[in-house]
């Protein structure tokens, strides 16, 4: 919808923004209230129009779950027994493991949810949080794709640790083999966990006042 009397410094009609109409959205549940309402009549949810602390939080659970990611490709991620002998394999040993025993896509599948998925969530995060305070290659509304993404492909970031507890749960077969979580499982499931809890703090709403800036 086209604002009425709306206009930027260039004089150029823009649309009209529910901050512009006095308006607030709950984040809970999608209510809309009046500016200056402090709670949200249907759900109870605290009402602002822009969350102050969003970036801080960002930027701390993103720093959380990279440290975590660190130990997560440096130590083993399944400890294997196999009479007697116990083999260590780390995310991308076990990866390269699968592809020399043929397995090309089950390694290719652990390879980019294990990697390919993590890193590209480290770089999109922190792309977002520093583009809106500086210009950015992207097109309008490019960033609300971008935080769409991260939010989506977040839950497949678990998908060795889920492979890791199936293996721990069937190979158990004593001391002919048995298969066992490394350490590495425990900080890739806390750094995957960070990471959403990074772009789950990321306000959305601050992107609008970006593209804003930006188009001034």
């Amino acid at each position: 919808m086209q604002a009425h009397g709306l206009e930027d410094a260039l004089g150029t009609p823009r649309l009209l923004t529910a901050r512009d109409a006095g308006l607030l959205g709950c984040r809970a549940c999608g209510r809309v209230s009046a500016a200056g309402t402090g709670a949200c009549a249907r759900c109870g949810a605290r009402l602002a129009s822009r969350d102050p602390t969003s970036l801080q939080r960002v930027w701390a659970w993103w720093l959380a779950g990279l440290i975590a990611y660190i130990p997560a490709n440096l130590y083993p991620m399944l400890l294997t027994s196999r009479f007697g002998h116990v083999r260590e394999n780390t995310i991308i040993g076990g990866a390269l493991d699968l592809a020399h025993h043929g397995d090309y896509g089950v390694a290719a599948i652990v390879f980019a949810a294990s990697v390919l998925i993590p890193v590209g969530k480290f770089l999109a995060i922190a792309y977002l949080a520093l583009s809106l305070k500086l210009p950015t290659a992207l097109g309008r509304h490019g960033r609300h794709r971008l935080h769409e993404v991260v939010e989506f492909i977040g839950r497949w970031s678990m998908i060795d640790v889920f492979v890791v507890a199936i293996l721990s749960a069937l190979v158990q077969f004593g001391f002919a083999a048995t298969i066992n979580p490394g350490i590495a499982a425990a900080t890739f499931a806390l750094s995957v966990a960070f990471t959403m809890l990074s772009a789950q703090s990321f306000d959305p709403r601050l992107i609008w006042d970006a593209e804003e800036r930006d188009s001034r």
